[in-house]
């Protein structure tokens, strides 16, 4: 049976006509589709969220998008730069990309060198490190050097934040049309969006798989400084065919050569799968 074609609405999230896009297959293409509807280049699209126009970690578009959830594009505003003493080996960030070129600021640890100042936000995008750029670097590599940056040396960070618009929201929340938190239901579909293939239309995560997935992320972000639901789903995918952490280590170097994990971490992520499997049964 031929499966309907899939459009979806997208809005700028700072404001802006309805838009319908479709016909993408991974996340770059999306942001093509996304820039094309409202004139704009692909490069100003920082991140996406998923039926709310706030700049919300919760609702970052990652590798799965719900056939009915609305896409929200939040596009480059100002620039700014902001010197920073590394006084402690962590800054207190966890970086994520938006799967197109660009590391974003997805937490900042309250408490932290980075949480004391206060021009930098979630969601801003990390565009040089000490006036190199690092646009097209992956999140594990921005995680990387700013952990090698040497201590007590001021560094400085140029940063982009998101475009944002007054409060002008009240009307376009319509949350009985698009509901924000509503949890979706068995038997609802979902977009898998993937870096290397096709899109594929797939049933929404189990509770083992959305738990597990929960787990390795977290890993990732106490290993590497990184979040990635799409990478996590992956490594939990990977796991399903897998029968020992031996097996799963070799299959991640051949999927995920390029993370480079260590086997103290593929170690704990295994474990942390496993506990999940228990605790859904």
């Amino acid at each position: 049976r031929a499966r309907p074609r899939l459009v979806f609405r997208t809005q700028l999230a700072h404001g802006s006509p309805t838009g319908k896009i479709e016909g993408f297959t991974n996340v770059r293409e999306l942001y093509a589709k996304i820039a094309e509807a409202f004139g704009i280049a692909p490069t100003e699209i920082l991140f996406c969220t998923l039926n709310s126009h706030k700049v919300d970690m919760q609702k970052l578009l990652g590798g799965q998008i719900g056939l009915e959830d609305f896409i929200f594009a939040h596009v480059r505003g100002e620039t700014k730069e902001v010197e920073v003493t590394k006084t402690e080996d962590a800054l207190g960030l966890t970086i994520t990309d938006n799967g197109a070129g660009y590391a974003f600021i997805k937490r900042i640890k309250e408490g932290s060198i980075i949480n004391r100042i206060e021009t930098v936000c979630v969601g801003d995008s990390i565009e040089a490190i000490n006036d190199h750029s690092i646009v097209g670097c992956r999140h594990y590599e921005v995680a990387k050097m700013l952990r090698e940056l040497p201590k007590s040396q001021p560094f400085t960070l140029r940063l982009v934040q998101p475009k944002r618009a007054f409060d002008m929201i009240g009307q376009r929340s319509r949350s009985s049309k698009y509901p924000v938190e509503a949890k979706v239901t068995s038997g609802k579909e979902t977009l898998r969006l993937r870096s290397g293939g096709a899109a594929t239309v797939e049933e929404v995560p189990s509770e083992f798989e959305e738990e597990a997935s929960r787990k390795v992320d977290d890993l990732l972000e106490s290993y590497m400084g990184i979040r990635d639901p799409e990478l996590a789903s992956t490594m939990v995918e990977t796991s399903k065919k897998t029968a020992s952490v031996q097996e799963f280590a070799s299959c991640l170097d051949s999927v995920l050569g390029e993370f480079a994990f260590p086997d103290e971490f593929v170690v704990e992520v295994w474990a942390a799968i496993g506990e999940a499997r228990e605790a859904c049964g």
